[in-house]
């Protein structure tokens, strides 16, 4: 049976709301499939504003994927701001997607992508306002299958009671299995309801499913066991990985936003996975192995993009993008492609031991002459080897000086404060750093104008990584930290105007960490929070930290745990950790070890180019590290 469009009724409300135009879809390349044409229906969701969600590459890709195949359709949806929130209310208007101005309560499956854990009282909001129980124990078979995905679902148990299912690793294949078992499901006329479709995704191993794990906890407030309840559940979830990136070009057929968001450019994904070894970078763990894309799919991906988008930015992207085996072959050719027209190419941030002025004048033979970032993470050499980020201050010196003797001006530095071991001085010596980097380019250049932007976040411990087990620490030790950074630069009256800094305070951190790392009892916090009014955590102006804070009070009352105990808190190696039971490969007691390696201050090689050391992935996944060179070019193309 049809389901129709909200939009007659949506129409004259919009213009009572901010940015009206986020809300009315009708975007380049986006898609409105025939309803009664699919058997499977999907609500893709990236839980944050339409400027954010919009350009987030999983949610186009599985956009795509989804909609090219028979009898299946996608369509989105994204948080909407609190006024439109308050006019949905007032006037009965359900959460919908952008594309049909569906219900998002009509399709079989709700699929949520989390890039971060602060998204999630976002996700509340949309299940109330669709119409959706809040507590998958409360939805019956009418309802449709709320499913997490993103680097957040390595550990959704924060989220566990208000999920009934989630995927972790790699979306395009097991979004495509998971289409056809409800599928089959459907077509056998949907024996033994809800539960039998779940029983179905769960059997295989590569569908988490919380209702059919049970959690113990021992008197001290640990993890005692979490076990399947059901015969026939894995007592592992294990993550998907795709081997054949290749054979995956997506997006082919960019979405191009109506209004304004944060990235207005093609993105095409050069590889995925790294082996780098950062000790706090869960992406890197999570994604391996390293999975390289052909020089020639590159280039075939970029011409139809640009072709089907009308973008005139490409950007390459990775998590060590300039890591590419044939990164100087990719960056030549497209600049060769592409030389005089408005085209221009740009990387992410890159590593210091990765940069070279070739590579970086490739990119920007276009005319765009940005500035370059790099990421030392850490300020102290020390800090660098506790965290596995083997770059010196020397290297970060003669790569910034190359950069200006060769026409930039300006830098931008990355760094972390409250890392595992850090102290004082450790953050304390970025602000030498930054004098450096402005001296050196004074010297290389003659001139004055040289700047350098330094940008810190506050370290927060993840799953899956060698970290996992750390202390995080306390919000006011990171603001004092910070606070002495920024009067050291505010008083130098010699490199102190060169210098911008920017950093996140403290307390949002905190909220980070106890979602990151925490438990199924957490989800009473997050409950209470957006009941409390909570929504958009992420952003700096509708954060609460005292919101946060009260409402861990009341829900932990009575129980052994409290903020303090999920954030700041050391974890033993034998304690049972929330995400046990969720398998990102990689082996525990490799984790463990490069734990205590880091207090030693041992770093580990990127096993790209040395031999393997042992973190279990490849084996453990049945993959292997897929990288080139390929010896093929990219050859120019009549450009119109």
């Amino acid at each position: 049976m049809s389901v129709e469009s909200i939009f007659p009724r949506l129409e004259p409300l919009l213009p009572g709301v901010q940015k009206p135009i986020q809300y009315v879809g009708g975007e380049l390349n986006s898609q409105v499939e025939d309803w009664d044409g699919a058997d499977v229906r999907w609500a893709l969701m990236y839980p944050d504003a339409y400027e954010v969600g919009l350009p987030n590459q999983g949610v186009q890709i599985l956009y795509e994927i989804l909609n090219e195949r028979d009898r299946t359709l996608a369509e989105r949806t994204y948080s909407v701001w609190p006024d439109m929130e308050a006019v949905m209310r007032e006037h009965g208007i359900p959460q919908f997607t952008v594309d049909g101005h569906r219900p998002v309560a009509a399709f079989d499956v709700l699929g949520v992508s989390f890039s971060t854990e602060l998204g999630y009282t976002n996700l509340l909001t949309a299940l109330d306002l669709a119409g959706i129980p809040l507590e998958a124990r409360d939805r019956t078979d009418g309802h449709p299958i709320v499913l997490a995905g993103g680097h957040a679902a390595f550990n959704p148990e924060p989220i566990a009671d208000f999920l009934d299912a989630a995927v972790l690793g790699d979306g395009e294949e097991i979004a495509l299995a998971i289409t056809e078992v409800i599928r089959e499901w459907k077509a056998e006329g949907e024996p033994d309801g809800r539960d039998g479709l779940l029983l179905r995704l769960a059997a295989s191993g590569g569908v988490y499913v919380p209702k059919f794990f049970d959690v113990s906890y021992l008197p001290d407030g640990r993890i005692q066991r979490v076990a399947p309840n059901r015969p026939g559940v894995p007592w592992r979830v294990e993550k998907h990985t795709v081997m054949d990136l290749d054979a995956w070009p997506y997006p082919k057929k960019p979405l191009v936003p109506l209004a304004e968001t944060v990235h207005e450019r093609f993105s095409v994904e050069i590889f995925r996975g790294c082996t780098r070894g950062c000790r706090f970078c869960q992406a890197g763990m999570i994604t391996r192995p390293v999975r390289e894309r052909s020089i020639t799919t590159i280039g075939a991906m970029v011409d139809t993009g640009l072709k089907e988008s009308g973008f005139t930015e490409v950007g390459l992207l990775s998590l060590s993008s300039a890591d590419h085996s044939e990164i100087g072959e990719v960056a030549k050719g497209l600049a060769d492609r592409y030389e005089g027209t408005n085209t221009s190419l740009s990387l992410p941030s890159t590593r210091v031991d990765a940069f070279n002025i070739t590579l970086a004048n490739e990119f920007s033979r276009g005319g765009r002459r940005s500035g370059l970032t790099f990421a030392p993470e850490g300020g102290s050499e020390r800090m660098r080897k506790v965290i596995n980020k083997m770059v010196s201050e020397d290297d970060l010196i003669r790569t910034v000086t190359t950069a200006y003797e060769n026409g930039w001006r300006q830098v931008k530095l990355y760094f972390m404060c409250g890392l595992p071991t850090e102290e004082d001085e450790d953050v304390m010596a970025i602000a030498g750093m930054a004098r450096r980097v402005i001296q050196a380019g004074r010297d290389a250049t003659g001139r004055r104008d040289i700047r350098c932007t330094v940008s810190i976040g506050g370290f927060v411990p993840k799953p899956h990584t060698p970290f996992q087990w750390a202390a995080q620490c306390d919000h006011a030790t990171v603001d004092r930290r910070l606070k002495m950074l920024k009067d050291e630069l505010r008083g130098d009256k010699e490199y102190g105007r060169a210098i911008g800094l920017r950093y996140h305070d403290g307390q949002p951190s905190v909220i980070e960490g106890l979602l990151s790392r925490g438990d199924r009892r957490v989800g009473k916090v997050i409950r209470a929070v957006w009941e409390d009014g909570g929504r958009f955590d992420g952003w700096t102006e509708h954060f609460s930290y005292a919101r946060w804070t009260a409402c861990a009070d009341k829900a932990f009352a009575g129980e052994p745990v409290d903020l303090d105990w999920y954030t700041v808190r050391e974890r033993e190696e034998v304690e049972v950790l929330p995400w046990d039971h969720l398998d990102a490969g990689l082996d525990r007691e490799w984790l463990w070890q490069d734990w205590q390696e880091a207090t030693d201050g041992s770093e580990v090689e990127d096993c790209r180019w040395t031999p393997c050391y042992d973190c279990g992935v490849c084996p453990t996944m049945g993959t292997e590290i897929q990288i080139g060179p390929t010896g093929k070019k990219l050859l120019p193309l009549n450009v119109l």
